[in-house]
């Protein structure tokens, strides 16, 4: 009777389903690669070490750019380079995962350097797998940063010169300087004892982060006979004869005995601590909180656009200043082009009475168009039933859309009459708060002369408040 089967890892999908029919048993990796080599141990130490089902598995753009196709854990791919800042993320929003960041060397040591570095120097609780085969491998063959010198390839084909392209870059001796890393170690999968001991360095380094230790780094020395346009046999011996030469296969950094768990992430500020630090109010908020605004507080989505110079970002964070007052949960983010005044310049604004997931705001149930071109650009994503306020002193026509309300206001006209005409956003502003009765505009005097520290600009600023909300309460 049989007693053992030979069986995939439950750290790999039963079929890989890269295409839908012929090739639910192979993987899109070139003959010889190593890739598979580093995948099957890391499959492997999923099921062995029982973290599978917590396991978050991050690829950025290379040849590991479809592995959610093998490795079953929980996948997210990742911008070029950007594997650590999301391994980060993901590490501090979910204490308990595992996060495994699996980059190869044109894109950790190229585009992500500054990610990395700064990831292994704050600690993170996570494990870099990082494969070098000196070669950007996907993408055509070009110089990496671990390229060898003298080594052919699309970008130097007289032989990487240290003279005009620098030498191979040693990330491993890099990260084991940093003090916060626990485990920093190359291996190599070129033989038996090569796999043997990077199977022992990763499941290590993942053991390590299961007990909450921090950061561990491992390099993989790999074979790309394509990119090098060697046969695997001699691949592998360039590996060993000229690799590992230049990177010696050893371990950097091992103070997994000695260093004790890193405490959990600190929770999130609050609204209060955030505006004291700001200095923005002083000690305290400004208002107490209301249990039944926050309750019944609708989600504001909001862009705010128009010309550069015309107080667009100020007027998203005047308006998210108000709402951390109000205790509701804020976000701004800005976009805006190269020329500060007269350039086109726009914000995206959340307030909510929950977390807010995003800062994007593709869909906005609030636009404010301070010129034309922000209104032709922005009308058709306002979401239907939204609302759009229009400056009808620069903006001549009306609102295309039957779905959505309009409001026009002479943004321009009002501003000018008090005497301050680039105070156009404060119009904007207020219009928007007294015609939708979110908040009080005595809230917003106060969070204004509390903040803004020239009383002349504060005066107008005030009567321009007061001037708008009287033209609101007029129409």
């Amino acid at each position: 009777m049989v007693k053992d089967v030979l069986k995939k890892p439950t750290g790999f999908y039963e079929k890989f389903e890269r295409k839908p029919t012929g090739s639910q048993y192979t993987t899109h990796y070139c003959p010889g690669c190593g890739h598979g080599k580093i995948h099957k141990i890391i499959a492997e130490a999923l099921e062995d070490l029982e973290i599978g089902d917590n396991t978050i598995f991050v690829s950025p753009v290379g040849c590991s750019v479809f592995a959610y196709y093998y490795i079953n854990a929980g996948n997210i791919q990742s911008a070029h380079g950007r594997a650590a800042a999301v391994g980060t993320g993901l590490s501090r929003s979910n204490p308990d995962s595992i996060v495994i960041s699996y980059q190869g060397d044109g894109d950790l040591a190229a585009i992500g350097t500054g990610e990395t570095i700064h990831a292994a120097n704050r600690g993170e609780n996570m494990t870099v797998i990082f494969v070098n085969n000196a070669i950007y491998g996907m993408t055509g063959g070009q110089m990496a940063p671990t390229t060898m010198e003298g080594q052919i390839t699309t970008t130097t084909p007289r032989g990487r010169d240290p003279d005009d392209q620098g030498y191979p870059i040693r990330m491993c001796e890099m990260i084991g300087t940093l003090e916060a890393p626990v485990f920093v170690e190359r291996v190599s999968v070129t033989d038996s004892k090569g796999i043997r001991n990077a199977r022992k360095a990763i499941r290590k380094a993942l053991q390590s982060q299961k007990d909450g230790q921090g950061y561990s780094f491992v390099e993989v020395l790999s074979p790309c006979p394509v990119g090098w346009k060697m046969s695997s046999p001699d691949a592998v011996k360039w590996v060993k004869d000229v690799m590992e030469e230049y990177f010696p296969v050893e371990n950097f950094k091992d103070l997994i005995k000695e260093r004790p768990p890193k405490p959990k992430p600190k929770p999130l500020a609050s609204s209060d601590e955030i505006i004291k630090v700001l200095g923005l109010t002083g000690e305290e908020k400004l208002f107490d909180a209301d249990p039944e605004f926050l309750e019944n507080f609708p989600e504001q989505r909001l862009r705010i656009a128009g010309f550069g110079g015309q107080g667009v970002l100020m007027a998203g964070t005047t308006l998210c200043m108000l709402g951390m007052n109000k205790d509701l949960s804020t976000c701004w983010l800005p976009s805006y082009g190269p020329a500060i005044r007269g350039g086109t310049a726009n914000c995206h604004v959340v307030l909510s009475n929950s977390s807010i997931g995003s800062p994007v705001v593709d869909k906005p149930n609030v636009l404010i168009a301070m010129n034309l071109p922000s209104l032709d650009s922005f009308e058709d994503i306002v979401t239907p039933g939204g609302l759009i306020i229009v400056n009808s002193s620069i903006v001549e026509r009306k609102v295309k859309r039957d779905d959505v309300e309009s409001l026009y206001i002479p943004m321009t006209r009002i501003a000018e009459d008090q005497g301050l005409r680039r105070a156009s956003n404060m119009v904007a502003l207020t219009a928007y708060i007294s015609y939708t009765k979110l908040m009080s505009i005595d809230e917003l005097i106060i969070l204004f002369e509390a903040n803004f520290k020239k009383k002349e600009l504060i005066r107008k600023n005030v009567e321009i408040i007061r001037a708008t909300h009287q033209y609101i309460q007029n129409m």
